[in-house]
């Protein structure tokens, strides 16, 4: 068996502390979550931790991108899968609806942006999260629009806060009531397309 590099071995020490914290923070919450903790479960010491994290906020930030770049790679494929563009809305629908008021991950980003009220560097971290997170939306209206030949009538950055801000308002209203439909953010991607084409077919 080839030896791992000493690089090599501390990306993978790494990984196994982002997976291991994400599963953590996800069931228990951030408060509840120590660095001793996430080192126990993980099988390391404290000092593997903090050798690899300053701090458990900046460990946190890492589960939030893991977790941003796996959903936003799902949505990706789905818009992206053959077929019309309402068998691909269909299939959006459904991860809707699995997915959006997620308890773990909606309540996880929910303590972190109250933690950072009187915390300004957790604050412009989570400012930055929140626009790479608005980029990801942007590539995939310019994906899901050149896949169906339209132009957004609007600037694609608005749309996409649009639909963002309509998507994290409706997962934290799902967390507390499950029973809360996500179709608002199908059909307002929906009516969104529909608008484009409508507009291109009158110019």
């Amino acid at each position: 068996m080839t030896r791992l590099t000493r690089a090599e071995s501390q990306a993978k020490t790494r990984a196994v502390l982002i997976s291991t914290a994400r599963d953590l923070f996800l069931a228990d919450g951030y408060a509840q979550t120590s660095l001793e903790r996430v080192a126990e479960s993980a099988g390391f010491s404290k000092g593997a931790v903090y050798s690899n994290f300053k701090s458990k906020k900046e460990l946190s930030l890492e589960v939030l991108d893991l977790i941003h770049t796996s959903k936003f790679a799902e949505v990706a494929e789905l818009l992206s899968a053959p077929g019309s563009i309402e068998d691909r809305l269909d299939q959006f629908q459904a991860w809707a609806e699995k997915t959006l008021g997620d308890v773990g991950w909606t309540m996880l980003e929910f303590e972190l942006f109250v933690t950072a009220r009187d915390d300004e560097e957790l604050r412009a971290a989570l400012v930055s999260a929140l626009g790479i997170v608005r980029g990801m939306v942007v590539a995939l209206l310019e994906s899901t629009t050149a896949s169906i030949g339209v132009t957004l009538p609007m600037p694609v950055e608005d749309a996409a806060s649009s639909l963002l801000s309509l998507g994290i308002g409706l997962g934290i209203q799902r967390a507390m009531d499950p029973s809360i439909s996500a179709r608002l953010v199908t059909d307002g991607l929906r009516t969104l397309l529909n608008y484009a084409e409508a507009v291109q077919a009158l110019a």
